[in-house]
């Protein structure tokens, strides 16, 4: 690419780097990618300081021409093992309303068979001992359950963030490129307009010259 279309902003910072270079010179893509990420690092850094890993990847992806946009839950789910799946589908069930009903009926039944039908026989009479510490050992398993299956979400969605930020960035800066291109294309057709209507002034002035 000729250097006279480079963005201003970015010419400025080659030239800071090669001092030699002409706006008439030529810059090969490889070269122009490598500037540019190093300029982008460079205005960052000044922004917003000290860069983490995400803003490194944003920077590599820039110069790589990388799509960063990706399904974050496909990800997540390929590196789930088979306890982790079976977790977070007892926790789904365990918090719905077919849970609840079921379970419902489960303590009305156990509850009407104890004390009504089988009231002289009964497996659990009145006060339900037995029936309590089911209810209290599903309790203590249940509640690790559910939160192995919310530290899940929550690393699921924090890789969502994480995922949504570099794509924030990466958009961005490829936004601001695009201002400060086409404000020098803009300058530069301009330019070249006004080049043009002093040319065409001088060659009317040149024929009425002629014409007297």
């Amino acid at each position: 690419m000729i250097a006279d279309l480079v963005r201003p902003s970015l010419l400025e910072f080659i030239k800071r780097k090669v001092s030699d270079l002409d706006s008439k010179g030529f810059i090969c893509f490889e070269d122009l990618g490598e500037f540019r990420k190093d300029y982008v690092k460079e205005v960052l850094e000044d922004e917003i300081g000290e860069l983490t890993a995400l803003d490194q990847e944003v920077i590599e992806s820039l110069e790589q021409h990388e799509i960063l946009s990706s399904d974050i839950i496909k990800q997540f789910e390929r590196k789930l093992t088979f306890g982790e799946r079976l977790s977070d589908h007892i926790a789904e069930f365990g918090g719905s309303w077919k849970f609840l009903i079921s379970f419902g009926a489960v303590l009305f039944i156990w509850i009407a068979v104890n004390g009504v039908l089988l009231v002289t026989h009964a497996f659990d009479p009145y006060p339900f001992i037995l029936l309590n510490l089911i209810l209290s050992c599903l309790a203590a398993v249940q509640a690790p359950i559910i939160m192995m299956s919310q530290n899940r979400a929550e690393a699921r969605d924090r890789l969502r963030a994480e995922n949504d930020y570099k794509v924030n960035l990466k958009a961005e800066l490829e936004i601001r490129h695009l201002h400060e291109k086409l404000d020098h294309l803009l300058r530069r057709q301009y330019n070249r307009l006004f080049e043009i209507q002093q040319i065409q002034i001088e060659l009317l002035q040149e024929i009425g010259r002629h014409k007297r």
